[in-house]
């Protein structure tokens, strides 16, 4: 009965995952801000860059869930070949460092994390930007309005704006409002990822207006007047070279006049529509204004309906600011509520560090786990000869296989020693009188595991006399590692499977992380023991051809190397022909005398041998590491030219 309910349960199981991850798609991800759709494809939104992930997708259905909910094409998903955490990857390095400009806000978690410290280094140049208190609205409306008079204002005296926004949506949002107010503007985000350097390179223009999303390693500065190298590639390049030093000479002019403008309207004036959940997103768009001493300005506007500002009761201080009277388009300007956000700021990021630590100790069970395979695999990697770590799998193969069926503390009519007898044959490859052995007088589990032992080592050398050393060497090492990949990436989509249901150990007052490592562990030994049954069984069926079977192939590869040979004669001909007449083409011969080449080398047709896929008295000889010819797109040596 519990059989057959298993596959109903499983099931059930699946579909109940598939109905949340549907529910996460169309209620939890938004478009424009998480992902955005592109030539028919749902794509990630990095949150923090604000760039295009182009190959990355999400998991567990998630993606497809995506690409139903926009109506775009649903692809496969990805298959897990590896994976480990950024922690976990950087601290496989014996020397950790780092250079930016926003790490003291994370300070904490550095150390924690990778035992390191953050060391503020002081600029070379006096900071002479100015950075304005928040100014916090009652709705987003009222913010919207007050950042469109900003933007008009300083485009108006010719100072170059950037305006930082949190999403895709937003962008288009403000941008769609200053085209209706026809301000001209560039817009910068995932949708325009290709133009990036340019737009960057050109925002410090006096009175450029530049909608931007996060502006995290950019890679390009905005120098005030514009940049002339940009300028100068765009424009000079491709004039005569009389004509080009003097438009160079002119576009650099003109960026010195432009910056001496910027200058003297205060530099770049930073606008944020929204503060962001980590302070260090809000301090790198804030950088990019005063750089190398020069004066700017910095400006965060806020409204009591952004995200942030709903986490901490919004909509009391709403009814609260609504009694004391505050009027329409008036803001609350003040240090305190600064230093209120900056808390209410880093309460959030403790709790996402929380998250991203408790992540880490589960990738740490995974981690130890992932160390042992790999050191496993590069052994087998290295090693000329794994006939030593196949014998011992086998002789373990053996000795679980007899303790399972003949229990130590067991009675001699206690052994199952039918069933036996049909595992060893199913995995040892031979029919070992298993029955017979037991049923003799005085024998015991030992003297049965002895004989095993015996008997399959002894098989298994005359396999090799007549397989050969070498190929035979060859062989268990390919087999080796094709197992254990095969096994391995198994393994990580059942831990991925264990980590999504393992939280609901905690209804039963058990510690989840507790309950994981112990069902890691049991996962993990599996592993390894099914890994030594593959191999061995793999090994133990295995047959050297006979010499009738050995004729045979080197009958059928003589047969396909003649026919090849043949197609290749046939084909430098022709190649030969088609360079005669080209060659009296251009030597001007009459068209009667090229006419003759044309009939030879149309009257003898070139007959090409098509190998049939079917058919392998058709393939002649075949090089061990080439194609299959069957279409299997295997190696020969894999698939029929596989040693069985």
């Amino acid at each position: 009965r519990r059989r057959a309910t298993a596959p109903k349960q499983a099931r059930a199981s699946q579909s109940c995952v598939d109905v949340n991850q549907a529910l996460r798609a169309h209620k939890l991800f938004t478009k424009d801000k998480d992902y955005i759709v592109k030539g028919g494809r749902v794509i990630i939104i990095d949150e923090f860059t604000g760039r295009m992930m182009e190959g990355r997708r999400y998991s567990d259905g998630l993606h497809q869930a995506l690409e139903a909910k926009e109506g775009a094409k649903i692809e496969a998903e990805n298959v897990t070949l590896a994976s480990v955490t950024f922690q976990n990857y950087f601290r496989l390095y014996d020397k950790l460092a780092g250079m930016t400009g926003t790490a003291l806000t994370e300070a904490a978690e550095f150390m924690d994390i990778y035992g390191l410290d953050v060391v503020e280094v002081p600029t070379n140049m006096p900071i002479a930007r100015i950075d304005d208190d928040d100014q916090v609205f009652r709705t987003a409306e009222e913010r919207d309005d007050a950042i469109i008079e900003a933007i008009k204002d300083g485009q108006s005296r010719g100072q170059p704006i950037l305006v930082g926004t949190t999403s895709i949506e937003k962008s288009e949002h403000l941008s769609a409002q200053l085209t209706r107010m026809t301000v001209p503007h560039q817009v910068l985000n995932a949708r325009f990822h290709e133009q990036e350097a340019g737009i960057i390179a050109q925002a410090g223009v006096p009175g450029a207006v530049t909608i931007a999303t996060n502006m995290a390693g950019r890679g390009t500065d905005i120098k005030l007047g514009g940049n002339a190298e940009f300028r100068i590639a765009a424009e000079a390049e491709s004039l005569p070279e009389d004509s080009r030093a003097a438009r160079i000479a002119e576009i650099e002019a003109e960026v010195e006049q432009g910056r001496q403008k910027a200058l003297a309207e205060g530099g770049l004036w930073v606008i944020a529509s929204e503060r962001h959940e980590s302070r260090r997103i809000d301090n790198q768009l804030r950088g990019r204004s005063g750089r190398q001493g020069d004066p700017g300005r910095s400006s965060f506007y806020l409204s009591l309906q952004d995200d942030l500002m709903r986490i901490f009761g919004s909509e009391r201080i709403d009814g609260m600011l609504q009694k004391l009277g505050l009027e329409k388009g008036e803001a609350i300007v003040h240090s305190w509520v600064n230093k209120a956000i900056e808390k209410a700021q880093g309460k959030v990021e403790a709790r996402n560090f929380d998250i991203r630590k408790n992540l880490l100790k589960f990738d740490d069970v995974m981690n130890d786990q992932r160390k042992a395979i790999f050191e496993q695999r590069r052994e087998f990697m290295e090693a000329d000869d794994l006939s030593e770590s196949i014998q011992d799998m086998r002789h373990q193969v053996i000795d679980d296989m007899v303790e399972a069926h003949m229990p130590k503390k067991a009675y001699a009519d206690q052994w199952e020693t039918e069933a036996m007898q049909e595992q060893a044959a199913d995995m040892l490859g031979e029919p070992f009188p298993v029955v017979d052995w037991a049923n003799e007088e005085g024998t015991d589990d030992e003297t049965i595991r002895e004989r095993l032992i015996e008997e399959t080592d002894k098989i298994y050398a005359d396999k090799e006399a007549q397989i050969g050393a070498e190929d035979l060497r060859n062989y268990e090492k390919s087999l080796l590692l094709q197992v254990l990949d095969h096994h391995w990436r198994e393994h990580l989509v059942m831990l991925d499977h264990l980590r999504s249901v393992i939280g609901l150990r905690g209804y039963a007052q058990r510690d989840p992380l507790n309950e994981y490592k112990s069902e890691a562990f049991q996962l993990f030994e599996g592993l390894l023991n099914q890994l030594r049954v593959d191999v061995v069984r793999t090994l133990s069926n295995m047959r050297p051809m006979t010499e009738e079977e050995q004729a045979e192939r080197a009958k059928m590869m003589a047969e396909l190397q003649a026919k090849m040979e043949a197609q290749q004669r046939a084909m430098e001909a022709s190649q030969a022909q088609a360079a005669a007449v080209g060659a009296a083409a251009l030597a001007g011969a009459p068209e009667a005398e090229q006419e003759a080449p044309r009939q030879a080398a149309g009257a003898a047709p070139v007959a090409l041998a098509e190998i049939d896929p079917a058919d392998a008295s058709t393939w002649g000889k075949i090089g061990r590491n080439a194609p299959c010819p069957c279409g299997s797109g295997k190696k020969f040596k894999h698939c029929h030219g596989r040693l069985t």
